[in-house]
């Protein structure tokens, strides 16, 4: 009943938006309207529109007599000074020396486009081509009884250069993330792929943020119906506003009511070029430096870049521990809730009493000091986000030890339990993606009140819930826990054990498209032939 009333609620205001919603006719009617010959006229609609603000320029070029020629509309900071230095120059030299066949709408328009400094330029024919445009970094030249424009791309301004990643530590690999201009990062993309069947598919949302959304992905090797859904979950989206790639992730992804992420975000731009080379697409979004990729599996998030870039057995190692620290994330503190409240006989009889010893003085029950310490240190986790960062590691340690030490000492917690939550957040730190480190830590609250209250049988009926909704997740067509659900052979060799690069002769079925092959036979390493029998690929269907 609840799962229905929310799915009701939060249909609801999008139906009713629908039906309150009414079209302005006047809007309507000057989407379309063109742009006035007179610059006298043009700069007074355009000034009104854009509230006299003062960070928009229109810059006014006259002849001797002071007759109206030229104008340029721009806003000041978006564009780059060194570009508009060069296009005022143009104009002025226009100005002082006009051209003699400069006669003619068409003739004028293509003039300017054949002697501007930058080579992007666009013909503008409405007045409200006009905003966007310089909205979007570039100038706007008009023409004295012309009723059209050129648009210039100057884009420019200040803007945060190419670092390395703060949310994802880089180990072994470039150092460099994404930034919040989405022409870099398309261009740090373009860097490591440079093949023309690169793809850049680009969507305008937001009815008053105007926000640029592209989609990439590799002809023949990304999924087509993947790559089609998205393009029609994106045209689908009528908002306001998009801010960040959290409100696109949240409008297109699957299973919205789940806690488990079926998109992965991340800065790194090989991360998005080995996924975009798996056969998987990714979305940018301009203005954040996170960019989202899918179709993703559960594995996806416990993968990194380094597991590419190192040996092969080492790779394996790491991912092993990162799915063991998962299990023991989610799981320790319920399992020993569940011993010391319910099955004392499954623990050894010598660590037997010395819980014993050390709970004889606790007022509360295991899971009262469970729920006390988990909190505890999750308002210090995000105290130490949220504090200046010179000093908010060095809080959040010393905090979470004095605090610890303090509830032994007083008696309200027993140090085993302190031991057991420590523990737990070290190994939530180890999942390499904060997404899915984040649904681990709401699950384990709920198993552990399953545990207080069922025992063992608690957990198990915790579990089983969790396992089964992973089973039925899907990401854009692919299944979540695939390979293992459905089963694919193929798919094993980059999994939990990564075998060496000249073994994965294919891509990930299902999430690739047609061109699976991702590289010919050729001679492997001696000793070599007993892991390729292993590894090596039978029908391509194989399920």
């Amino acid at each position: 009943m609840f799962m229905r009333w929310l799915k009701k609620v939060m249909k609801s205001p999008q139906k009713g938006k629908r039906n309150k919603e009414k079209v302005n006719p006047s809007a309507q009617q000057s989407s379309g309207q063109a742009i006035h010959p007179s610059l006298s006229h043009t700069r007074t609609v355009l000034q009104r529109q854009m509230g006299d603000s003062p960070d928009f320029i229109i810059r006014n070029f006259r002849d001797q007599s002071g007759s109206d020629l030229y104008a340029v509309c721009y806003i000041e900071g978006l564009i780059d000074a060194s570009l508009l230095t060069e296009l005022i120059g143009v104009l002025i030299q226009v100005v002082t020396s006009p051209p003699a066949d400069m006669a003619g709408e068409h003739t004028a328009l293509s003039f300017f486009q054949s002697i501007l400094p930058s080579g992007n330029t666009a013909i503008i024919q409405t007045q409200n081509e006009i905003y966007p445009a310089i909205l979007s970094g570039s100038a706007v030249i008009l023409t004295e009884g012309i009723p059209a424009g050129v648009e210039v791309s100057i884009t420019g301004g200040e803007r945060r250069a190419v670092g390395e990643p703060t949310s994802q530590t880089v180990i072994r690999g470039p150092k460099e993330g994404f930034t919040e201009e989405i022409a870099t990062n398309m261009a740090l993309i373009r860097r490591k792929i440079r093949s023309p069947d690169l793809r850049f598919v680009t969507h305008t949302i937001g009815k008053i943020t105007q926000t640029k959304v592209i989609v990439v992905y590799i002809e023949q090797i990304a999924n087509a119906e993947a790559v089609k859904e998205v393009n029609k979950r994106l045209r689908a989206i009528k908002t306001d506003s998009i801010l960040e790639s959290g409100y696109i992730e949240e409008f297109i992804q699957d299973a919205p009511l789940s806690v488990f992420p079926t998109m992965l975000n991340t800065e790194r731009p090989d991360t998005v070029a080995g996924s975009l080379l798996d056969g998987q697409f990714a979305v940018l979004v301009d203005g954040t430096p996170f960019a989202l990729v899918a179709p993703v599996t559960f594995f996806n998030f416990f993968q990194t870049p380094e597991d590419y870039y190192q040996r092969y057995d080492i790779s394996t190692f790491l991912r092993i521990v990162r799915l063991i620290s998962f299990m023991v994330s989610l799981l320790l503190p319920s399992i020993f809730i569940a011993l010391t409240t319910f099955q004392q006989e499954m623990i050894p009889t010598t660590l037997l009493v010395t819980l014993a010893a050390q709970r004889e003085g606790s007022p509360f029950p295991a899971l009262m000091e469970a729920l006390l310490m988990e909190l505890t240190f999750e308002v210090i986790r995000e105290a130490g986000v949220r504090m200046p960062r010179a000093i908010g590691p060095a809080i959040s340690i010393v905090g979470a030890l004095v605090i610890g030490q303090a509830a032994v000492e007083a008696g309200l917690v027993s140090g085993a339990m302190v031991i057991v939550v420590s523990f737990t957040a070290i190994s939530n730190f180890v999942i390499p993606y904060v997404d899915m480190a984040i649904s681990v830590r709401l699950l384990r609250f709920i198993l552990m009140f399953l545990a207080g209250t069922l025992g063992l049988f608690g957990i198990m009926a915790g579990t089983i819930p969790i396992l089964a909704h992973l089973l039925s997740l899907q990401s854009f067509g692919a299944d979540y826990f695939m390979p293992y659900s459905p089963f694919y052979k193929s798919n094993m060799k980059d999994l939990l054990i990564r075998v060496p690069w000249w073994a994965m002769k294919t891509r990930p079925k299902v999430k690739s498209g047609d061109k699976i092959t991702r590289q010919t036979p050729h001679q492997y390493p001696e000793g070599a032939n007993n892991i390729i029998s292993r590894v090596q690929d039978t029908d391509p269907s194989d399920q």
